[in-house]
């Protein structure tokens, strides 16, 4: 992988609904090293939005058009079931590649992404935003610092109350498709565990359909086993009425619990730039708690950091360091993922 000589890097952002609007073009436009050069959306209203937001920024029908432009890197923020045909034809026009999670539904498609960006020396990052949430930035701190002991028990989860499909690409999708929670939520919730505690030995799933004639999963629990001995806990559902931790760790030494998730997506959702002072920042309300029962202390919360995946990025790109995600993360967690929709759990493969 060779770094691009020119700066500023010429992005162009491919779907402009949650994901363009609000995880990828703040980022790039708030980074002096990139350029937002173009946008994709078909959508009339979309269209109108992105011109005003970004008046710099080329607003084009398709992605084709954007192929056809003189850019050096692609986002990818559109539905799952489209991301293995873009991002080949991303890869065919030369360019360097930011994909949404999951990148492909299957291990052996994303292998083959990974393959080909590797023989033609472009670049290929998973956009594993989740990795610079503030509240796992402060599981991470912990971690290092010693004060949990030996962790032992991970416990995750991503409950949120939905229970009718806003989008209907997601209430249609299949699970071949990419549909249900597990490949929505999931790859968040196992890449952090790995990213953690490393690979996994043993799997046990129990994954569940609850809306009526829904067409993929809404409901699940994941246990990992990891080779180094940690037993992590994963939950994702839309029906949670009631929230549980968003993380419980415990250790030989102490305990850490936080309630809530991360507050960037809907402060980007209410309107925050990256650029403002208290962005990413959470109140010491929302603060989790270290220590044992009858004696917890609330630990304030790094802050969110969606920022550092494109810097990273920009160092990467221009400057050769490494990649902000090892896209083989990503396709290690889809293995994962494929594993357990098929039923293949258990022990190591």
């Amino acid at each position: 992988m060779s770094a691009l000589t020119g700066r500023p890097i010429r992005a162009g952002v491919i779907g402009f609904g949650l994901s363009g609007q609000i995880f990828h073009a703040p980022f790039i436009a708030a980074n002096d090293d990139y350029s937002l050069d173009a946008i994709v959306t078909a959508n009339p209203e979309r269209a109108k939005q992105a011109s005003t937001m970004y008046p710099g920024a080329r607003i084009v029908a398709t992605p084709e058009e954007l192929f056809e432009l003189d850019l050096d890197l692609a986002v990818i923020g559109t539905p799952t079931p489209t991301h293995v045909e873009l991002g080949h034809a991303a890869l065919d026009a030369g360019l360097a590649l930011v994909m949404d999670k999951p990148m492909a539904v299957t291990e052996r498609d994303a292998i083959d992404l990974i393959e080909k960006a590797e023989r033609l020396g472009l670049p290929l990052a998973p956009f594993q935003n989740r990795r610079w949430d503030g509240d796992f930035l402060t599981v991470k701190e912990l971690m290092a610092s010693g004060a949990l002991g030996t962790v032992h028990t991970f416990e995750s989860r991503f409950d949120r109350w939905k229970p009718t499909v806003a989008k209907a690409w997601k209430g249609e999708a299949t699970t071949a498709q990419g549909g249900g929670v597990l490949y929505d939520i999931g790859p968040h919730l196992i890449d952090q565990a790995l990213h953690l505690f490393g690979p996994v030995a043993e799997v046990h799933a129990e994954i569940s359909t609850r809306r009526p004639n829904g067409a993929a999963d809404d409901d699940d629990f994941v246990s990992l086993l990891h080779e180094s001995g940690v037993r992590s806990r994963l939950w994702a559902t839309a029906w949670a009425a009631q929230a549980g931790p968003r993380f419980h760790l415990l250790g030989t030494e102490s305990a850490y619990t936080k309630w809530g998730l991360d507050s960037q997506e809907p402060a980007l959702s209410a309107g925050a730039r990256p650029s403002d002072p208290d962005y990413g920042v959470e109140p010491e309300s929302a603060w989790g708690v270290l220590g044992l029962d009858g004696a917890l202390q609330k630990v304030p919360a790094v802050r969110g950091q969606y920022d550092t995946f494109y810097a990273l990025l920009a160092d990467a790109l221009l400057r050769g360091a490494p990649l902000p995600v090892d896209p083989r993360d990503s396709a290690t967690v889809i293995g994962l993922i494929e594993r357990i929709h098929t039923g293949n759990v258990g022990g190591p493969r």
